[in-house]
């Protein structure tokens, strides 16, 4: 049986990957990651919206709404896909800060990230990833459940609609997801 995985991420990141605007993860790990830390565990993965921890100024751009955490029952809307096509672990702080036109994240932030150390990873490094995003051809919704939540970054989902993976549609063409690849600077 296929595991459907969610991706936790900022509502305003999966707004920036949903446009276009953004192609890369860079990721730490959350608190329940585990003994090992984070890793980009899975190559294929719904990009699920979260509020918590999201502060205006720990992005550069988009907009930032204030809103509780999600609650038990609340509707819960998917609307894109991610495949990892690659990642790596940057120990290197002037790649990881080379990163900066291609992410939305201030520069503190990344910063903030890459220095700290716990749960399995250790300070100096980040985990990069660039993606393949693909927008559902209708959103999908299911309520909020506790199995979502803490602070973690991958988390089981339901059973997505039927077929969603013929009607879904790239957010970048693959000419212009190449010409990003070849500018990434790692």
């Amino acid at each position: 049986m296929h595991e459907i995985t969610g991706f936790k991420e900022w509502q305003v990141v999966c707004d920036a990957l949903a446009s276009g605007r953004q192609a890369i993860l860079l990721r730490k790990g959350g608190i329940h990651e585990g003994r090992d830390g984070f890793s980009f565990a899975h190559e294929s993965f719904f990009l699920f919206p979260t509020r918590f921890h999201v502060q205006g100024e720990q992005v550069r751009e988009g907009t930032v709404t204030p809103l509780p955490e999600w609650q038990l029952g609340d509707p819960i809307r998917i609307t894109h896909h991610a495949e990892a096509l690659w990642a790596v672990t940057l120990t290197d702080w002037d790649k990881v800060a080379a990163l900066e036109p291609f992410h939305i994240y201030s520069a503190a932030t990344v910063r903030d990230r890459f220095d700290w150390a716990g749960k399995g990873m250790a300070s100096g490094s980040i985990h990069l990833a660039l993606v393949r995003v693909r927008e559902l051809a209708s959103p999908w919704q299911f309520p909020y459940e506790a199995r979502f939540g803490g602070c973690r970054s991958w988390i089981p989902l339901p059973d997505p609609p039927a077929h969603w993976i013929k009607t879904a549609r790239p957010v970048l063409d693959e000419d212009t997801l190449a010409t990003l690849q070849d500018r990434l600077p790692v």
